[in-house]
């Protein structure tokens, strides 16, 4: 075994780390706002009719779609002295703010000519902060299990951004109440100044290496054959796209389920999100600790079993039992808290195995594929779920009188969708073939390439020749 295989790993700091995680705060903040609290404050306050807000919002987000692949290609080609990454994710940071303060804070009379361009540039941001840091994660490290690492701490520091805004009604004392219209505003400036803190906290305190590609840059026919051809790839494209309906389906059913099905207040209902959604604080990292031992894909599957198990036990628990289904809720998304990072870090993986075989990075193309799988997953839910409450005769609308049959089929709905879902991607992993085996190989194969790109280099120098810049580790 050679030396590189058996050394230790550059294990970067825990506070590096956190410093590091920071930047992913003020992403999931933005994501929370735009898919949740946009619809209500600009139909309900700003009063667009609903019907033209939702084919406006879907419009939108089709040009946001193909603005990341373009943002990751240009990544891929862009280099500089601090990293191909680091400068887009600082760039973000006038975006976000510029587009979040005027989204949220719309004149007298605004319109459509108002909301689109402003979403648009908030759209952008999200594309830049996203891309950005997930492609910067995968360069921090080559190792196999110390990306497991810090994707799983990145995921859980992550979470305070989402709890954070859904426990901003008790932690303002009613001074900010996301989703109103008075508050709004209020929202767009502890937005901009969580901003103004973490990004630059991530930017100052986290290296980038610089990588350059060992040939020519430029992305032909062949080499986005190569991407898409790549067998690990797309099994996590699959795979991801299948964790994203299963653990997303539940969201266009999740107030009926816990109001008519469940007997809770809306206002309890709302609150039920904060342990769901916070046990990824802890189930991030937890999961990070389980890969190491397993591998990955393994991970993977072990969540989505435990997934399957914990929504079927949150189904049996009796109706009007809060503190109960708040545990239940807590173990769901406990397990739902791998899918996302462990999926990013294998996608860092999969960089390494392209560019083992083509020469070139091809970090941000390959994420800007997962970001766009899952914005896809996340958009077509309703479409899949709504029609099948109509086909079991359930009725949304407020005070309905729905029969027994109605709600048992909403029940139905609520645990097989994304149970289904959920098993099928954790069973596309059979056959894996990137184990942290087949990673240390590549690993050594790059340094190998690495080492004799340099002694060329000091060759072409001893014989008069001009010396090449040499790779940064």
């Amino acid at each position: 075994m050679s030396h590189a295989a058996t050394a230790a790993p550059d294990r970067l700091p825990l506070p590096r780390v956190w410093a590091f995680a920071t930047g992913s705060i003020p992403v999931y903040m933005l994501l929370l706002v735009l898919g949740t609290y946009i619809t209500p404050f600009y139909s309900g306050t700003v009063g667009i009719k609903l019907a033209v807000l939702g084919a406006t919002l879907s419009s939108l987000r089709l040009i946001d779609v193909g603005f990341d692949f373009l943002l990751g290609w240009i990544m891929d080609r862009f280099e500089t002295p601090i990293g191909r990454f680091k400068p887009w994710f600082i760039l973000s940071l006038p975006v976000f703010c510029l587009g979040i303060y005027k989204l949220l804070n719309p004149p007298q009379g605004a319109g459509l000519e108002h909301l689109v361009p402003w979403l648009l540039v908030c759209y952008a941001a999200y594309s830049l902060l996203g891309l950005s840091h997930a492609a910067w994660a995968a360069n921090l490290a080559t190792d196999y299990h110390e990306r497991s690492r810090i994707f799983g701490w990145t995921q859980g520091i992550a979470v305070i951004g989402s709890v954070s805004l859904l426990l901003a009604p008790i932690l303002t004392n009613g001074w900010v109440k996301p989703g109103d219209g008075d508050s709004m505003p209020r929202l767009a400036i502890i937005l901009i100044g969580v901003a103004l803190v973490t990004i630059p906290i991530n930017a100052l305190f986290t290296p980038e290496r610089v990588v350059r590609s060992t040939k020519k840059e430029g992305t032909s026919l062949k080499d986005l054959t190569a991407i898409f051809t790549t067998g690990s790839m797309s099994r996590l494209v699959i795979a991801d796209l299948l964790l994203t309906l299963g653990a997303n389906t539940t969201a266009p059913m999740y107030v009926f389920f816990f109001h008519t099905a469940k007997g809770f207040e809306i206002s309890q209902v709302s609150y039920l999100l904060i342990p769901y959604i916070g046990a990824g604080i802890l189930g991030a990292p937890a999961w990070a600790h389980v890969a190491q031992r397993f591998g990955k894909h393994r991970a993977i599957q072990i969540a989505c079993v435990g997934y399957a198990i914990t929504q079927s036990a949150l189904m049996a628990i009796p109706a009007g039992l809060l503190a109960a289904t708040a545990v239940g809720m807590f173990a769901v998304g406990f397990c739902a808290s791998a899918f996302i990072p462990m999926m990013r870090s294998m996608v860092a993986d999969v960089t390494d195995e392209l560019r083992l075989s083509t020469g070139k990075e091809r970090a941000g193309v390959l994420y800007s594929l997962v970001i766009l799988v899952q914005k896809f997953g996340t958009s077509v839910t309703a479409i899949i779920v709504l029609p099948i409450l109509g086909a079991v005769g359930f009725d949304p609308k407020p005070h309905a009188h729905n029969t027994p049959e109605a709600i048992f089929g909403l029940q139905m709905c609520y645990l097989f969708a994304p149970v289904i879902f959920v098993v099928i991607g954790g069973l596309v992993f059979f056959g894996y073939k990137l184990t942290p085996t087949r990673h240390a190989e590549i690993t050594n194969a790059l340094k190998e390439k690495a080492s004799a790109s340099l002694a060329s280099s000091e060759e072409a120098f001893a014989g008069g020749g001009e010396v090449p810049l040499k790779p940064a580790e």
